[in-house]
């Protein structure tokens, strides 16, 4: 017969030797369910009665959306106070000046919403327009990876560029894990931007990308060097506006940028500087 007691008191004792248990309000750390709740609310906020099996109309929704709005306010505020209490790791900080601090940043989310769904629009228009496949704008919303991993990416970067810690890399790790996509919530990406398919496209923590960019599967937007002292520095490239990268091109380096209204083509490897209105291209063998 199995001694469970046996059992349990064995990976008890794990957690005091080898660490990693997140106990609440004691090792405070933001919890990664709670944060992908959170996340799943505010991309419902974004595209209501898209993502959900909740029946809405023109008079439930300002309910609806009141309930979902207090919901995203007290959790993300919770989490975000144990990233601030967390990253500080200074025993003068109170909890009360995390939290304080906490709500008035998920508050300025919810004050941007407007915005993100202004930009996100943007980049669901781009997506009908560039691609022949995509018979509707609503055909992008439910269904494109792309368009997720971007709606995801301009959220988490709102939070990381006001200054919080790991929950935007939560969130984008999911997506990450979601669509394969992989966008670092710190680089900056302009408007109406187009991702392809999507598979395997990275676009790094530095990385600059202007406006009406399209980037296919496979894309890397990456260092030329992972030193971890050259963590502060810029170390991905910058893409300026109306460029398009084809599948599977590599472009490396931080001082690299890809001019305005370029062509990269696929499976290109690019590390200099490209001047505008440039195309480049693989050789190609055929009949």
């Amino acid at each position: 017969m199995a001694d469970i007691d046996a059992f349990v008191t064995n990976i008890l004792d794990s957690y005091k030797k080898y660490g990693g248990i997140n106990l609440d309000e004691t090792k405070i750390f933001p919890n990664r369910q709670n944060v992908i709740d959170v996340l799943h609310d505010i991309q419902t906020l974004i595209f209501p009665g898209y993502r959900t099996a909740e029946d809405i109309d023109d008079e439930t929704l300002r309910f609806v959306t009141g309930e979902r709005v207090n919901r995203i306010v007290s959790t993300l505020s919770r989490e975000i106070k144990k990233a601030l209490y967390f990253s500080l790791q200074d025993d003068k900080v109170e909890n009360s000046y995390c939290f304080s601090l906490a709500e008035r940043t998920a508050l300025a989310l919810i004050e941007e919403i407007p915005e993100i769904r202004r930009k996100v629009g943007l980049d669901v228009q781009a997506a009908y327009a560039g691609d022949p496949a995509a018979k509707s704008t609503e055909d992008v919303i439910v269904s494109y990876p792309g368009l997720e991993a971007i709606v995801v990416y301009r959220i988490a970067h709102f939070l990381s560029a006001n200054g919080v810690p790991v929950i935007p890399r939560i969130m984008s790790e999911h997506a990450h894990s979601r669509t394969g996509i992989d966008i670092n919530p710190a680089a900056t990406i302009g408007e109406s931007f187009f991702i392809d398919h999507g598979t395997g496209v990275v676009i790094g923590e530095s990385c600059n990308i202007g406006n009406n960019v399209k980037i296919y599967q496979g894309v890397t937007l990456g260092a030329l060097s992972v030193k971890k002292e050259l963590m502060n520095k810029k170390r991905h490239p910058t893409i300026c506006d109306n460029v398009t990268i084809y599948a599977n091109a590599t472009i490396l380096g931080g001082e690299t940028v890809i001019g305005e209204g370029c062509v990269i083509g696929g499976n290109t490897w690019v590390t200099k500087s490209v001047p505008a209105g440039t195309t480049i291209v693989q050789t190609c063998f055929g009949s």
